[in-house]
């Protein structure tokens, strides 16, 4: 081991976005540990002022191609807030089924494509083709299905354009809903030969206890709906967001840094793994156990593991409200509830995969924004990951350089950060204008 170290990886391989660890040791001391995000924000909060109330969710699903559904809902439920509007029970039902298959779009991408070339000791899923050929045909097949899913119910597997505020411009026919339960059937003996692969790798031994938050709901595995939870014991509205969450710029990064109780905290699968355990699918809770996932947990590279539980609660959760639709019948007279737009302020909170995403507007007697507040999972992690590495790098300060390297690139992977989505910055003022 050297006594002196300095790692700068640009950009991290295997993230969305660009972002850059830095890495600096001198006499065996952490000088310097950053993870660095230099993208240019992107300036949609200033792009919905002054849109129209029927426009802003097709807009901020572009926010991310991975996260569409979680755009097009927190900002749907956002405008809806702001109007006094309740869907119905078949609305939610529907929100529920898609929102589901972008969690499982998004993990399986995660799981199977991005972190498990980590844990079989490999550069990417390249050449897994030849070494784990049925590992990859799983991924895809499970990805598949995913986009599926949310094709027929949203009309495309990105950006879906028939849900919008209200409910939907069009319903899925129930030969529609039959083929999905099929599908999902048909998922299990994937996900049951993935859970034998998964128990064959070796998780990375780390602990750092920190505040996990996530949506809560009494009945649900909180995905589209819930109050605000954390395990630092306090709960909260979405409307009452900026009580405790709060933002900070940061001199290494475009994107901003957040904090609540502590000045750090995760958000995402394991934080919803840790708030909401008791409201997992005995299927999900069982696959957790032969992982040895339990609640609570506090080695962020869990997080791997707990996107892939997730997958597992999502097909059962899904195969639920199919039935469910079934039994009642899909009933296009109520496929829409009346909009009355007018002035007002509302919250939309959704769980995003990488974590809670936050959509608040302001809108006039018009309908139309007036102002926009988005608040993106990755900004959430941006300071959890720092933290995270600043205790696992004195723990193996004598291994290699490019072990220790290898280690801090897995911890940022394991978050499976957004950097793109969360560029969010400070209002710029022109001083020579």
């Amino acid at each position: 081991m050297a006594e002196n170290i300095n790692i700068e990886v640009s950009p991290v391989s295997r993230v969305e976005g660009h972002g850059d660890l830095v890495l600096d040791v001198k006499d065996r001391k952490v000088e310097k540990l950053i993870f660095r995000i230099p993208e240019s924000p992107r300036f949609f909060e200033a792009m919905l002022v002054g849109k129209n109330w029927d426009e802003p969710s097709h807009i901020t699903s572009r926010i991310c191609g991975i996260c569409s559904v979680a755009h097009t809902y927190a900002s749907i439920k956002a405008t809806e807030a702001a109007f006094g509007i309740v869907p119905n029970d078949m609305i939610l039902n529907l929100r529920k089924l898609i929102f589901h298959h972008e969690i499982v779009q998004s993990n399986a991408l995660h799981v199977y494509f991005l972190a498990a070339p980590d844990l079989f000791g490999v550069g990417s899923v390249i050449p897994l083709v030849e070494t784990h050929p049925e590992v990859v045909n799983i991924a895809l097949r499970v990805k598949k299905m995913a986009n599926d899913m949310v094709r027929i119910i949203g009309g495309r597997a990105v950006h879906p354009i028939r849900t919008v505020a209200g409910g939907f411009t069009k319903l899925p026919a129930e030969e529609e809903m039959h083929i999905m339960r099929d599908m999902l059937r048909g998922a299990y003996p994937d996900l049951e030969k993935s859970l034998d692969v998964l128990k064959t790798l070796k998780i990375p031994d780390f602990e750092r206890e920190t505040e996990y938050i996530s949506l809560s709901h009494p009945e649900d595995y909180a995905n589209y709906d819930g109050n605000i939870k954390s395990t630092d014991g306090w709960e909260i509205r979405p409307s009452e967001y900026l009580t405790k969450i709060k933002e900070k710029v940061v001199k290494h990064s475009t994107a901003k840094h957040c904090w609540a109780e502590r000045d750090a905290y995760m958000v995402g699968a394991l934080s919803r793994f840790n708030n909401n355990y008791e409201k997992l699918s005995n299927n999900a809770k069982s696959y957790a156990d032969e992982l040895g996932l339990k609640a609570p947990c506090y080695n962020s590279y869990m997080i791997n593991i707990a996107q892939f539980v997730e997958i597992i609660h999502s097909v059962d959760d899904s195969l639920r409200i199919i039935e469910e639709l079934l039994d009642e019948g899909m009933d296009e007279e109520r496929r829409m509830v009346e909009i009355n737009p007018g002035a007002g302020r509302g919250v939309g909170a959704v769980e995003a995969p990488r974590g809670l995403l936050i959509h608040d507007y302001t809108y006039n007697e018009a309908g139309r924004i007036e102002k926009a507040n988005l608040i993106i999972p990755t900004n959430m992690n941006y300071g959890n990951i720092e933290r995270d590495m600043q205790k696992l790098v004195p723990g193996i300060i004598d291994k290699t350089e490019d072990e220790i390297r290898l280690a801090c690139e897995m911890m940022i992977r394991a978050y499976d950060p957004c950097i793109s989505c969360s560029t969010h910055f400070l209002k710029v003022r022109l001083i020579n204008k």
